[in-house]
């Protein structure tokens, strides 16, 4: 069966199932610390035979009709779909997915597909207006081979999400998933598309390190690179993709904020917030990383998210009910606890949490925080809550400014259209009115202004076009122009 962990044990795949030429790395489960299978690291050599077969493999694909690559990613979709199972096993078990989470991930990463395959069949230019008696339009065409460097959070769906549309685009891909999720953020994906049809040679994982995401971005045959991963990673990526005159698409950290005003209802407006900060452990580019809540329900605010930390389970979320898990690694870990002991150092009040069992953080609310607070500040990464008070709409528009990074926000008020003029104020790629910081669907734009990114390339037919071809003006004229000489 084409799931079966033996399809990809101790292999990467490339034109096949292959050993990798950079030795293998044992997959471990985060809750537990105990080896779940074994993964082939690629090579530099690996990442140029990749990039080698994928251009000859893109030239017939790109000619194949838009009706079969439709057919390939929806079957691609359904099998998704029909082993959603398998997929979130490996969500929960080797990148510590709570598992409301992970199924809610796999629901997403099927949709990708689904929504990919409308992509293969939508309009692809437009006709122009010319001067002289001819046929002038302009097409898009696939930019040739798309490189993929996806994070460990959400593995399979941050993979997804450029891998689909380019492929429906006409390329081929070069995927290099995180190595600690090299499973279900790339493996798995392999095993689908190449039961659902998808031909030898166009796509190729390839989990590695920092020389193998390098190699791919400077690659020549590889003209567009989608990369989602830190802002000070993703400058990198950025600066060296621009020496070599190519497209980087870069979807980076945040600091979301959470506005909450006086008037709301202070239960539900916990709810949201809890969710927005500690869903996933807080590994979430878009998580709820600051509360600014109106003065006059700050308090009852911070003793209700509070109460709800404390009574959040933390667990192994493979054995037990528990809604969350462990931390990806002891080095994040430290991270989030560095940030939290330094802001209470600084003058933070520590309302809950702030310890840990190995891997396992507990949910945290840093009251009385201050922009200049590390936690505040800074991308956490964690399942921490940092919560300031304000006292006028400038001024928590002042405070929401304070920062950086631009990905999402979210503003909870009885007014939804004052709301809506009050994000106006503040820069951020995606606002949500009345909801938390943390959502996303195949079918809507995504993407963060500033330092979150290089805005919405990822979502939608729109943005998902421009972000995997190339415009090309053509001019088609019944005879050949005379000139003067």
């Amino acid at each position: 069966m084409f799931f079966d962990t033996a399809y990809w044990h101790g292999r990467l795949f490339s034109d096949g199932w292959q050993t990798g030429g950079g030795g293998t790395r044992v997959v471990v489960e985060p809750a537990t610390g105990n080896p779940i299978g074994e993964v082939a690291l690629a090579s530099v050599d690996d990442l140029h035979r990749a990039a080698s077969v994928a251009v000859s493999a893109q030239a017939q694909w790109a000619a194949t009709p838009f009706d079969h690559k439709a057919a390939v990613l929806r079957r691609a979709g359904t099998l998704l779909e029909e082993h959603s199972d398998v997929l979130v096993d490996w969500l929960i078990r080797e990148a510590g997915s709570g598992r409301g989470k992970a199924e809610f991930e796999a629901h997403l990463v099927a949709s990708e597909y689904f929504t990919a395959s409308s992509i293969a069949g939508a309009p692809y230019g437009q006709l122009l207006r010319s001067s002289k008696p001819r046929l002038s339009l302009a097409r898009r065409i696939p930019v040739g081979t798309v490189g993929v460097i996806a994070p460990f959070n959400f593995p399979a769906v941050l993979a997804s999400r450029s891998v689909a549309p380019a492929l429906a685009a006409g390329n081929a891909v070069i995927l290099k998933p995180d190595p600690r999720t090299a499973v279900s953020g790339g493996l798995v994906l392999a095993a689908v598309l190449e039961e659902a049809g998808l031909p030898a040679g166009l796509f190729h994982v390839l989990p590695g390190g920092a020389d193998v995401g390098e190699a791919l971005v400077v690659e020549p045959s590889v003209r567009v690179i989608s990369f989602t991963g830190s802002t000070g990673a993703g400058r990198a990526v950025g600066a060296l993709a621009g020496k070599h005159l190519k497209r980087a698409h870069l979807e980076l950290g945040g600091n979301s904020a959470l506005i909450v005003m006086a008037d709301v209802d202070i239960p539900a407006a916990v709810s949201a917030g809890a969710w927005g900060s500690f869903l996933h452990q807080g590994q979430i580019c878009m998580t709820t990383g600051r509360h600014i809540v109106h003065e006059r329900i700050y308090d009852e605010y911070v003793e209700r998210l509070a109460a709800t930390a404390d009574g959040l389970p933390v667990g192994d979320t493979s054995a037990t009910d528990a809604p969350l898990g462990p931390i990806i690694d002891a080095g994040q870990r430290d991270k989030v606890h560095e940030l939290v002991t330094s802001s209470v150092t600084a003058g933070a009040r520590l309302a809950a949490g702030g310890t840990y069992d190995g891997l396992f953080y507990r949910p945290t609310v840093l009251a009385d925080s201050a922009v200049t607070h590390p936690a505040f500040a800074q991308e956490i990464f964690g399942p921490v809550a940092p919560v300031m008070s304000f006292s006028s709409i400038d001024e928590a528009v002042h405070i929401a400014t304070q920062s950086e990074y631009g990905l999402s926000l979210g503003i909870l008020a009885r007014d939804p259209f004052a709301a809506l003029q009050l994000a106006e104020r503040i820069p951020s790629g995606i606002v949500h009115i009345n909801d938390q910081t943390v959502d996303d669907e195949s079918v809507a734009p995504f993407g963060g202004v500033l330092a979150s990114g290089t805005g919405s390339r990822f979502g939608g037919t729109e943005a998902n076009i421009e972000a995997f071809t190339e415009t090309q003006w053509v001019t088609v004229q019944s005879e050949i122009e005379r000139y003067p000489f």
